[in-house]
């Protein structure tokens, strides 16, 4: 699905999309984006941010507190880091700043796909349940728990908790992380990780400002570890 509200862009992307084989509709404004999502289920949303009726950043609002997990790629005429950020804040998966390459957008659409598709064919030994303590990941049903309690997740957030949940207390730098969300046709800054892991300690961490789950390693990265075990060696 496109939501563009310039005729001549949505047309361009359009066209590139279906010369690649997709299925296309394009939709004017934010609340048609809305509603179109509801109904039709897109395998993946190309999102333009200045719209009538509803900007993109409010579609990403209230598709993510639907629980909508269909990956999100952002277009947008605002070039600094803050309003890049906000999108990938709200779960934007990827994000393009006006004017682009619409080669450039093609690649990211099929990475994007790619990795939602490669995460709902994942083989069953790939797909076994992940836990670190009372942290539980499922990548077959794309689900995580803390405590018992369910917890909504982007799908950028997922595959990265996904990835450190099966090697906990590895740590992962920026690089690992950004191949984690974007393979190795990447485009976007190591900011964008540290947004993904900022969100995710607001959704897993008691206290996100003093975490004892997803750790920062000063000057590497990040690690995920079990709070209890790493309070068992500390007191051993």
């Amino acid at each position: 699905m496109v939501a563009e509200d310039d005729e001549k862009q949505a047309e361009l992307v359009r066209r590139y999309l279906e010369r690649e084989g997709h299925a296309v509709t394009v939709v004017r404004d934010g609340r048609a984006a809305i509603e179109s999502v509801r109904y039709k289920a897109p395998d993946l949303l190309v999102l333009d941010v200045m719209m009538p009726r509803a900007d993109g950043l409010d579609v990403l609002r209230v598709l993510r507190a639907e629980a909508r997990e269909l990956p999100v790629l952002m277009l947008t005429a605002r070039s600094t880091e803050d309003d890049l950020l906000l999108g990938l804040d709200l779960g934007a998966d990827d994000y393009m700043t006006k004017p682009y390459s619409p080669r450039e957008l093609m690649a990211r659409v099929r990475t994007l796909l790619r990795r939602t598709r490669l995460s709902a064919g994942a083989d069953p030994a790939a797909a076994a349940v992940l836990a670190v303590g009372t942290l539980v990941v499922d990548p077959d049903r794309h689900e995580v728990s803390v405590d018992g309690r369910h917890v909504d997740c982007t799908p950028g957030e997922f595959r990265i908790l996904a990835a450190m949940a099966a090697e906990p207390d590895r740590v992962f730098t920026r690089q690992r992380l950004l191949e984690e969300l974007h393979g190795f046709d990447r485009y976007i800054s190591d900011r964008t990780v540290d947004v993904h892991i900022m969100n995710l300690r607001k959704k897993i961490e008691p206290a996100p400002r003093r975490p004892a789950r997803l750790l920062t390693v000063f000057g590497v990265g990040y690690k995920l570890t079990d709070p209890a075990k790493s309070a068992a060696r500390a007191s051993s």
